[in-house]
């Protein structure tokens, strides 16, 4: 019997019993849905991260007083005890850095912006050194960014993102108008691109001015973060990165042998940091996957057996037509195999929907890789052919005299 005729049974005996083989998938789909899934949102997670992350450049990097990403509540409260990064460690970098192509400070809170009758709670009020904006390749679709003069003389202007536009001001041609943050008035100078949503939380709902006037209406208490370009050239971002450590902690007064009282990252730190953590996720994934998939298979097996049981005269009929022991071997297994395939194409399918959904209620990234589909259905098709060894080889032994004699 060549494949194709084995094939054909098999689907033919699948379609017979629809029921019972949708219900005996359920373990097989449940486990290739979850990685599809699973897969799908984390690499969606890892391209939003890396795009964002390289939004700055791979040759800037941040210099603040704790890392931006720390899982660790007792190293939090150790990065606590650290001085708070101030303008003037900023702006000794300015002047003594000499490999660095640019540089900028950042302080942010959360605030209320009121237009009118309209306003908005828990919008992020960034301050910003002239320069920043440009290191972080933020792009203004309207209006202009800051100047060293806006910097200079503290000037009351802003730039604000999509949400304050469309929410406050109606949709408005947003350049000169006067908007108040935490009860200051600032007039807006330029319109941020809009970013869109993303882990549920809008992207645009921000508001930055310069860093010497978010000063002077919020203090001086907070810590800095320093952003840093670094200068071209061969080995340039280490080279920078080794000068600027040097630099602060002299400016820091770290006594030698003394660890840093400052975190340096660059691009690649936040990369490698965040695909650790998204490895963790996979990695859950994979161990629901594997139970689901055991009792999926343990399923199967008892249907299979089951089948060999009803269908023993059938048997016996086509072992006295000529049938040989593999015919019958393969005839079960590619029931099987079928029987787990479709449960594949079925996990993939709902996983791919479940993760589009996580999407679009959400905002949560999301990317559907092909290869994750392909092993899904690689996967589900060797559990079938595992499990269905046992059956096959049971119903391949019917003695054919015996099997006739079956009711």
């Amino acid at each position: 019997m060549g494949w194709q005729e084995g094939l054909k049974l098999a689907m033919q005996s699948l379609w017979a019993n629809k029921l019972r083989t949708l219900l005996t998938l359920l373990g097989v789909v449940i486990g290739v849905a979850a990685v599809i899934a699973v897969v799908t949102l984390v690499n969606g997670a890892n391209a939003y991260v890396a795009t964002k992350v390289n939004t700055y450049g791979a040759d800037v990097m941040t210099v603040s007083k704790e890392p931006g990403f720390n899982s660790d509540y007792n190293l939090h409260l150790q990065y606590l005890k650290r001085k708070n990064i101030d303008l003037d460690q900023y702006r000794y970098l300015s002047t003594e850095c000499h490999n660095c192509d640019g540089l900028g400070a950042q302080q942010t809170t959360r605030g209320k912006v009121v237009v009118g009758k309209q306003s908005s709670t828990d919008t992020v009020i960034r301050g910003n050194t002239w320069m920043l904006p440009t290191l972080q390749n933020q792009t203004i679709v309207e209006g202009r960014g800051f100047t060293p003069a806006d910097d200079d003389h503290a000037s009351h202007v802003a730039l604000i993102g999509s949400d304050i536009q469309e929410n406050l001001l109606g949709g408005e041609d947003p350049i000169g108008k006067e908007i108040r943050v935490d009860g200051t008035t600032y007039t807006v100078i330029g319109l941020g691109e809009k970013q869109g949503k993303s882990l549920g939380q809008s992207q645009d709902n921000w508001v930055t001015v310069p860093l010497s006037t978010y000063q002077k209406t919020y203090g001086t208490a907070k810590t800095v973060t320093i952003y840093v370009k670094a200068g071209g050239g061969k080995n340039g971002l280490e080279r920078t990165e080794d000068e600027v450590r040097l630099l602060m902690r002299a400016a820091r007064h770290d006594r030698p042998g003394q660890e840093d009282s400052f975190t340096i990252e660059t691009s690649d730190t936040f990369i490698a940091l965040w695909k650790n953590i998204s490895s963790g996720f996979e990695a859950v994934a994979v161990a629901i996957a594997a139970i689901s998939l055991v009792v999926g298979g343990i399923v199967i097996m008892n249907i299979m057996l089951v089948s060999v049981t009803e269908r023993t005269r059938e048997i016996g009929v086509r072992k006295a037509l000529g049938a040989r022991r593999r015919d019958v071997l393969m005839q079960f297994l590619m029931e099987s195999a079928a029987m787990a395939l479709v449960g594949g194409i079925i996990g993939v399918i709902g996983g791919a929907a479940v993760a589009q959904g996580v999407t679009v209620l959400l905002g949560f990234p999301s990317s559907f890789a092909v290869w994750s589909a392909i092993a899904g259905m690689l996967v589900a098709v060797s559990v079938g052919i595992f499990f269905g060894v046992y059956p096959a080889r049971k119903a391949a032994m019917l003695d054919p005299i015996e099997a006739l004699r079956a009711d």
